[in-house]
This record gives structure tokens, sequence and C-alpha cells, in this order.
């Protein structure tokens, strides 16, 4: 039994850290819509995005967005596979040594949540922990438009993770 309560609550943890990370962060949000994320069929990452009261997603209003890893990947990846989203959205943009600071190495199971802070900033915390702010003037749309945007890699993904 005590073995059983001890996996239960170890389970449980990160579900409510995460949570916690996103209403904390921004007061009032709620679970708007989530989608998996899958590249060349495998699946890279579980992707939600939280807005306040879950209402549909407004560009001029902050807004969380959180991934949970389904692969290990390197923090080298992740900056560079951020780098050309950026640039293949048409917004390539000089935050290659910002992204270095903000991203760290993830393991299957890991957590990143990104929250809007007005359009020129988003907070970032890795598991629970926060690891950076990322500045730029206008990176809220251009940043997040990479998931968000009308020129993702995937439609029905963008649809569902918007909750339309």
């Amino acid at each position: 039994m005590v073995r059983f309560l001890f996996l239960a609550v170890t389970l449980l943890v990160p579900l409510s850290v995460q949570a916690s990370t996103v209403k904390s962060a921004l007061p009032g949000a709620e679970l708007r819509g989530a989608a998996t994320f899958r590249y060349v069929g495998f699946p890279l990452y579980e992707a939600r995005l939280f807005t306040k009261s879950g209402a549909p997603l407004d560009w001029s209003k902050d807004f969380g967005l959180e991934l949970k890893y389904l692969r290990n990947l390197s923090e080298y990846d992740l900056v560079e596979s951020t780098m050309r989203e950026l640039k293949r959205t048409g917004v390539a943009l000089p935050l290659r040594r910002q992204l270095k600071q903000c991203y760290n190495d993830v393991r299957k199971g890991d957590r990143y949540v990104a929250v809007s802070k007005g359009q020129n900033q988003i907070e970032f915390w890795h598991n629970g922990e926060r690891v950076c702010m990322l500045r730029h003037p206008q990176i809220k749309t251009r940043f997040m438009a990479v998931f968000l945007g009308e020129n993702t890699r995937s439609k029905p993904f963008t649809r569902k993770l918007k909750g339309e």
C-alpha cells in the first residue's frame, strides 16, 4: 500500500506542478486545447494551450503553452529546430544566444511552459522551475506563431491546440 501511495504521489506531482506553474504565471488560465505534434509520423511532444478562462486564442492577450516531450532531445536540437522554424515562418530572429539560456536537454516526460508577458516577453519554465525570460520586439506573436500561427507545420495540430 505504501508503494502504491508513493507511486501515485510521484506520478501526480509533475501534473500539479505544471498546472500551478501556468496558473501562477497566468492567473485565471484554463486549458483551451491540446494536441500531439508528430514529425514524420513520430510523436515529439504533447502541447496544451492555456488562455484566460479557456477563451479562444486572442493574440492581444497573454496565454501559456505547455509542451510535454515524448522523446529525449538535446538543448542543441531544441535551439536549432526553433531557429529553423522561426526562419521557415518568415521571422528569422537573432535569438540563438537567448534560446541557449532558456533551453535545457529534455528527457521523455519533461515539460516546458512558455507564458507571454505582453507582446515583447515570454517566460519559460522547465519542469516547474523558471529558467528565463525571452525578450525581443513582438516575440509573443513571432515565437508562438511556430505553434499557433497561420504557417505552422501541421494545420490539424494547430486547430486542435487552439481548441477549434
